[in-house]
């Protein structure tokens, strides 16, 4: 005969699994117990769980504190199902299976709850198969070796359409028994009446693992072909995680995910997306997901306000869009950032600028010059961002502001604003222009301002004009010189009858360097040039390149091939420092290819 398994939940959270091959056992306080429980209410010989060819039954020794089941007070009861919960001062008790076992009581192990309250491991995470793609880094270098107990070390690669059939076939027997599971396991929180709200993350993963097994037991019919660690798996990440996202977020080689529809979900690696064989169960499922990315934040998401821009806890940024604006059911967008702290020696290795050039950017941030970082959508530009600012010495004073925080600065003078939407009736919002506003009144030696959208770049260039030398901020532009235009059009949107040409004079004398960064179709992430702000002449901003990246063609594999250039021309500000004696980068670093000295 199989062994009785019986699962304890104790008053802190902490779970055990038992298991028996008794014909009863004795619950109580006494050493002697087969289940021993310490407490002032638990008599010494409390209960006593028969087993019997009908199944097991539970029976009351302990007339005034007595026991319950499913919330209601017993002597006796059974046959017991897997779902019922058995009460005890706190304690909740499950006894799985329900078959009558062979042997005596006094064979049965003893377990004293009181010593023995750790957590049972938990079950494995889902091993999600990816179509095979190069696992470059998210700077488009070279490629990222995942950890081999990561879960990318799981992921299972399809070599074939049919691999892939076969594998979307599986997945469809896991949804519909993961359906089945997660609409039981509602209905066991609806009647026991689970106030989610009032636990803690650690309390409610616990009492869902707890429930979800108690679900697995009950359930006739599930195949064999189902491993019940996975479906149980996937059911509490859809309960109470992001469902499938779980294991794609934990791969630290998928740099973006992408959710089209609850069947349609893209993975970007290496600057490749893939489609990838996981899906949600329901529109449903994925509203769920989004509500439990933004209520933490504050934000609200429904048919008035259908879309949000939020971030996860580890900083990734989440654009989320729900119907009537979007077609197909709720979407999602979430962009990864690295789970490790990047510094600028990880540009090199991904190849997205060379030494001269991260010499001369750190030099620059340090020495307080005002540079704007320009790019396309996905381009790196925060990523960039994140490294030059941790260039900042740590005597300055720092304030940032974002529309999502995504900035990870470890200064120890650091203020971090964040802008705020508007509540349910369209009120309270806090842009960013008022946030840079503010900031100002804040004593800042620098503002870096995550990306300048609209208005709030005057109020940025005019800081960078009065005395809060050394910030730096980001902007969508395809070239330097675009991003000039942009910052013109940006400046006109803050309302302001403001001439061009003074337009023009206040961007030329508020930024030094502009450095542009380029995401190629083959995914490599590079900076294609870092250019400095000359002055005006002619009513014409004058620019200058400093460095450029060279094309010399593409590789075999379709990745872009070329080098990092000098101009050859020596920064203006850079003459300055040297004149006042400020030791300064070589100048040979300035060179250009076949100049000598």
């Amino acid at each position: 005969m199989n062994a009785q398994r019986i699962i304890v939940r104790t008053p802190e959270g902490g779970i055990n699994e038992f298991t028996f091959n008794a014909d009863s056992i004795i619950i109580g306080k006494d050493d002697e117990c087969d289940i021993v429980i310490k407490g002032w209410s638990i008599g010494r010989q409390h209960a006593e769980i028969r087993f019997t060819e009908e199944g097991a039954h539970i029976h009351s020794r302990n007339a005034l504190v007595g026991i319950g089941v499913n919330g209601v007070r017993i002597k006796a009861y059974g046959p017991l199902l897997s779902k019922d919960e058995i009460q005890l001062a706190g304690y909740s008790m499950f006894v799985l299976g329900g078959k009558p076992r062979e042997g005596k009581a006094n064979d049965a192990p003893k377990h004293d709850l009181a010593r023995e309250i750790a957590p049972r491991p938990r079950a494995p995470i889902l091993p999600t198969p990816v179509i095979a793609a190069n696992t470059a880094s998210d700077e488009g270098g070279e490629a990222a070796t995942p950890s081999a107990s990561g879960p990318s070390a799981q992921m299972k690669t399809l070599s074939s359409k049919e691999d892939e059939a076969a594998q979307e076939q599986k997945q469809d027997h896991y949804m519909e028994w993961r359906r089945k599971v997660h609409g039981e396991l509602l209905n066991m929180m609806d009647v026991r009446r689970t106030d989610i709200t009032k636990m803690s993350e650690d309390e409610l993963e616990t009492a869902t693992r707890l429930m979800i097994d108690v679900v697995l037991e009950s359930l006739p019919g599930i195949p064999k072909r189902i491993d019940r660690g996975i479906l149980a798996e996937q059911v509490l990440h859809e309960a109470i995680g992001l469902g499938p996202l779980e294991p794609l977020l934990s791969d630290e080689s998928v740099t973006e995910v992408m959710v089209n529809a609850y069947d349609q979900i893209f993975v970007e690696r290496a600057g490749k997306i893939t489609r990838s064989p996981v899906f949600f169960s329901s529109d449903k499922a994925v509203l769920s997901a989004i509500e439990r990315i933004v209520s933490p934040l504050g934000r609200k998401i429904d048919e008035s306000s259908p879309l949000v821009d939020a971030r996860l806890k580890d900083g990734s940024r989440v654009n989320a869009v729900i119907p009537p604006l979007a077609l197909k059911g709720p979407c999602i967008t979430i962009r990864k950032f690295a789970k490790h702290r990047l510094y600028g020696e990880d540009l090199i290795k991904f190849d997205t600028l060379d030494e001269g050039m991260l010499e001369f950017l750190s030099f620059s941030v340090r020495q307080a010059q005002n540079i704007v970082i320009s790019g396309g959508t996905g381009s790196g530009k925060t990523t960039l961002l994140n490294i030059l600012s941790n260039f900042i010495p740590n005597t300055d004073r720092i304030v940032t502001v974002e529309d999502a925080a995504e900035l990870r600065l470890h200064q120890p003078n650091l203020v971090s604003l964040e802008a705020k939407p508007p509540n349910s009736e369209g009120k309270g919002a806090i842009p960013i222009r008022e946030l840079v506003k503010n900031c100002l009144r804040m004593r800042p030696d620098r503002i870096v301002v995550g990306e300048c959208r609209g208005g709030e770049a005057l109020d940025m260039l005019q800081a960078m004009n009065t005395g809060h030398d050394g910030s730096l901020t980001t902007g969508h532009a395809n070239s330097a010189r675009d991003m000039l235009s942009r910052l013109e059009v940006m400046v006109l949107m803050a309302g302001m009858d403001l001439p061009v040409t003074a337009i023009r004079e206040q961007i030329a004398s508020a930024v030094n360097l502009i450095v542009q960064q380029t995401r190629f179709k083959c995914g490599s992430r590079k900076i294609t040039s870092i250019t400095e702000v000359t002055g005006v002449e002619g009513g014409r901003i004058q620019l200058q390149d400093i460095f450029v990246y060279v094309r010399d063609g593409y590789e075999p594999n379709g990745r872009i091939k070329g080098h990092f250039a000098a101009t050859g021309a020596v920064p203006e500000f850079l003459e300055d420092l040297l004149k006042a004696g400020v030791k300064t980068p070589s100048l040979n670093i300035f060179e250009a290819a076949g100049q000598h000295d």
